[in-house]
């Protein structure tokens, strides 16, 4: 085999089933690529396409001849059930480029794996298995999936080999694609690998599935030092935390073990592993900070430069889980209590911005947040407000998951309330999570002049303002919104009822395979 023949595709999307349907439109507007747009954005060396991607095709390209098959790559940030109509057209598609490319000797797919849709709740084990049904028995099928997926047998079956993310915050996309390339060549030259799969009955908040420390990371750590212990037979161990508020019967962390050849082994270590995470489990439990404490600590902070700096998450409302990115609880509390030296992001409230560009840096407006757009969640806020900055909202990140990636804000604003050492609020037009400095810096601001600083993201914000917060600094606060951490407060349709922690009497054997 000279020259394989690899087929690439994905479709990226965490569902958050309390968020509105994800449309052809927000697909389309944040990444949308077919063919040889695909491979080009691949393959240069910064652009807006996920990273494991960039990451597979540049190492097969350094190691040995292939040819790509680029299919389609579709991408949007995380939100509601996605659009089932625009999915289902994205497999016909992808299908029939795949068979006007004619046969292929392996099969790459750089998914989330948290999709849901308005028709099936597995959208992704139907995209592998039919990538599986049109490749054919015996052609590699290799995928990537994000740390928060939820996993099902439909899925596992399909493909040859899972790889999941082992960092949180993540910034080990680029070596989950370069592992998948590898993988990719040592299936094309005969490596056959086996794999076991097991879920626990275990929906862990996404605030205690950070990989630095805590319980997940002593899962991540344990089964990383048996694989290193196993003497090349096991050659992956990736264990999923998962997204709870997609709200699936498949969710629950997921652990997969893949043995180069030897199914007992993969069997053996997966038990081992889920054992020992459902020894565990009570520690899968976060306290957060009221708002109230959050507004004190501030007032707190900004008055004696003596404290260190903190950095609060807007925990309830991450649009990196499918938060709206616009409540106003945290940022109306700080106003009330008259914080100074704050820096908030990022406010998604597009006709905002607009309205920040037409009255042009230096204007004096009433700042109207979620004008005409309440939700049970994101009300209407009004103050008086300095336009300080206007940007177009294009950087390149600069550390973290965005770190070397293509960012586009849409017309963004930096909007200052209450004088010259008051609350500088980030107002954006384009729903992201604020996860790296780039996201105040490209304003002008230097983070280190901040004494309080507040970004509507769950947990990657941590690799990003490391350099100026360390983990001591860090404080989630508990806000209401489609991603609050308190599970109780949720309706749930599709949870495999009853599940850890939300119901206390929960029971789990290990498979007798």
């Amino acid at each position: 085999m000279n020259r394989p023949r690899i087929a690439l595709l994905g479709i990226m999307l965490e569902s958050n089933a309390f968020a509105p349907v994800a449309t052809r439109d927000d697909f389309h507007r944040h990444y949308y690529r077919e063919g040889e747009a695909l491979l080009e954005e691949a393959r240069a060396p910064v652009s807006a396409i996920p990273t494991e991607m960039a990451a597979f095709v540049q190492a097969m390209d350094v190691t040995g001849p292939w040819e790509p098959v680029p299919l389609l790559f579709a991408n949007t940030p995380p939100w509601g059930p996605a659009d089932w109509t625009f999915i289902a057209g994205c497999l016909d598609r992808i299908e029939a480029m795949l068979a006007d490319a004619g046969p292929v000797d392996g099969v790459y797919i750089a998914n989330h794996g948290a999709m849901t849709s308005t028709e099936t709740l597995d959208p992704d084990g139907e995209i592998v298995a039919r990538m599986r049904a049109c490749a054919g028995n015996g052609v590699p099928v290799i995928v990537t999936h994000d740390l928060h997926a939820n996993l099902s047998e439909r899925l596992v079956e399909a493909c040859d080999m899972l790889i999941g993310y082992t960092t949180n915050p993540h910034v080990d996309m680029r070596d989950r694609g370069e592992e998948a390339a590898f993988a990719m060549r040592r299936m094309l030259a005969g490596m056959r690998p086996k794999s076991a799969f097991i879920r626990l009955p275990l929906t862990p908040p996404s605030v205690t599935l950070l990989t630095a420390a805590g319980p997940y990371a002593d899962m991540i750590d344990h089964g990383q030092r048996r694989m290193r212990e196993s003497g090349g037979e096991i050659i992956n161990v990736t264990i999923l935390g998962g997204f709870v508020f997609a709200d699936t019967p498949k969710n629950g962390v997921s652990i997969v073990v893949t043995a180069r050849s030897d199914e007992a082994a993969a069997r053996a270590l997966a038990r081992e592993i889920a054992e020992y995470g459902w020894s565990i489990r009570e520690r899968f439990r976060r306290e957060l900070m009221p708002v109230e404490a959050a507004a004190a600590l501030a007032l707190e902070t900004a008055a004696d430069p003596a404290l260190p700096a903190v950095i609060f998450s807007d925990a309830g409302d991450n649009p990196g889980g499918g938060g709206e990115g616009r409540t106003t609880w945290l940022l109306r509390a700080l106003v009330a209590a008259g914080a100074r030296g704050v820096f908030y992001g990022s406010f998604f409230d597009p006709e905002l911005a607009e309205e920040a560009h037409r009255a042009g840096e230096g204007a004096r407006i009433e700042a109207v947040f979620n004008r005409d757009r309440e939700t049970e969640f994101s009300k209407e806020l009004r103050v008086p407000a300095e336009v300080l900055k206007v940007t177009d909202g294009r950087f390149v990140g600069r550390l973290g998951i965005y770190r070397g990636r293509q960012v586009d804000l849409g017309p963004s604003a930096a909007l200052r309330i209450g004088g010259p050492e008051g609350i500088v609020v980030i107002v954006i037009g384009a729903r992201q999570q604020t996860a790296d400095p780039m996201f105040f810096e490209s304003f002008g601001l230097d983070i280190a002049a901040a004494r309080v600083v507040c970004v509507k993201s769950r947990g990657h914000f941590r690799a990003g303002f490391l350099p100026w917060f360390s983990p001591s600094q860090v404080f989630e606060v508990d806000t209401a919104g489609l991603t609050s951490p308190v599970l109780d407060r949720f309706r749930w349709r599709h949870l495999p009822r009853p599940v850890y922690p939300l119901d206390a009497v929960t029971e789990w054997a290990p498979p007798d395979w």
